[in-house]
């Protein structure tokens, strides 16, 4: 194929450290936040997750690209991640069901790609001293420049990306004859959500991250889901303000990862930027509630406030992550609402969190046969 023309390349973190690579094909310059996933399969879904917009994407895994891709791998309609960081990555790739190379899929993008990097040395970096700003260029011999480059972007920390990432207008998902209608927010929406939900027998409409409790109500839903998405919590206060009117109208409501947030921030629970936060597709989860263990898929750099969520009278702890004892689940006592920190819908082998979906048509059917 011959596109891996190798350009020399850096990364260079917020606090100075510099790392080497090569840069494939045209190289570049590119900035975001840098943090890593533990994954070693599922690198389509992880680049076209939007909920990792404006992050710079190391990868573990030692050979990125070696299964090419396919549409039915995508999370959403494009790639997301700002920019791929990966030790090998691979100009061949075997699977049969690969309708293209991940280089030709990337390339859509324009995406700066730089390979040869020593990326457990990165990886323990950042573990020890914590996501943060970086940026990657061919530009080697401009470090000064690109020093003061990276002054100038914005820290994730108190950062809206929800609007960048959701639906300028509302959209319908499954057939429209379905049993339950449900309206989601699109605070950065996973596709295989949709596609869950549809298999529950729902017909959702997904509405744009601003949204209103009112314009969500005059689809006439059975239920109403928050979904993931990039970004701080804090600053999406409609969003917020919408979770509480939902909230208090008592109607099922279900959030995931970055909708978890938002019910939290909606109970008065803070939220926090975590050190490094999870991201990978082997993560212990314990349900408190059934006291079984789950291994999950995870993507989120901020958590809610473990003390304050257990000094509120109205939250109930239902899941904690089992590597560092942070709150990955939580409902809310009287009302008809739960959240979850991690992907019931992400299947990386383990399916052990898709149950949370029947919980919530489940919650649904309830509602109705007490309405009816």
């Amino acid at each position: 194929m011959g596109y891996l023309n190798k350009k020399d390349a850096i990364i260079l973190l917020a606090d100075g450290t510099i790392f080497h690579g090569k840069a494939i094909a045209d190289g570049g310059t590119a900035t975001g936040e840098i943090c890593f996933n533990t994954g070693m399969s599922g690198y389509q879904e992880v680049f076209t997750d939007p909920s990792y917009t404006g992050q710079i994407m190391v990868t573990t895994n030692a050979h990125i690209g070696n299964y090419g891709v396919t549409e039915e791998d995508a999370e959403s309609d494009s790639v997301k991640i700002a920019g791929l960081v990966c030790k090998n990555f691979s100009e061949e790739f075997s699977r049969p069901a690969a309708q293209s190379s991940l280089f030709d899929y990337l390339k859509k993008k324009n995406l700066v790609i730089i390979s040869d990097v020593d990326t457990r040395a990165l990886v323990k970096y950042i573990r020890d001293h914590g996501a943060q700003n970086a940026i990657i260029s061919t530009d080697v011999d401009n470090i000064d420049s690109l020093k003061k480059q990276l002054t100038t972007v914005p820290s994730m920390k108190g950062l809206e990306l929800a609007s960048m990432v959701s639906c300028s207008k509302p959209y319908f998902y499954g057939n429209e004859n379905a049993s339950f209608k449900i309206a989601a927010v699109d605070l950065g929406i996973k596709t295989n959500i949709l596609r869950n939900l549809a298999a529950r027998d729902a017909y959702i409409k997904v509405f744009p991250y601003n949204a209103t409790f009112e314009e969500l109500s005059e689809f006439n839903p059975d239920g109403y889901f928050l979904s993931n998405g990039p970004g701080d919590p804090e600053p999406l206060m409609d969003t917020i303000k919408c979770a509480q009117d939902i909230i208090n109208a008592n109607v099922p409501l279900f959030g995931i990862c970055l909708g978890h947030q938002i019910i939290a921030q909606a109970m008065g629970i803070p939220t926090y930027k975590m050190h490094n936060g999870h991201r990978g597709i082997n993560h212990p989860i314990k349900n408190l509630i059934t006291g079984k263990g789950e291994i999950t898929s995870q993507n989120h750099g901020f958590a809610i406030d473990k003390q304050a969520a257990e000094s509120n009278e109205n939250i109930e702890i239902t899941h904690i992550h089992l590597n560092d004892d942070t709150v990955a689940g939580i409902q809310i006592k009287g009302k008809s609402c739960f959240s979850v920190q991690y992907h019931p819908e992400a299947g990386p082998g383990p399916n052990d969190a898709t149950y949370l979906f029947d919980q919530f048509i489940d919650l649904i059917k309830t509602t109705k046969k007490q309405t009816a």
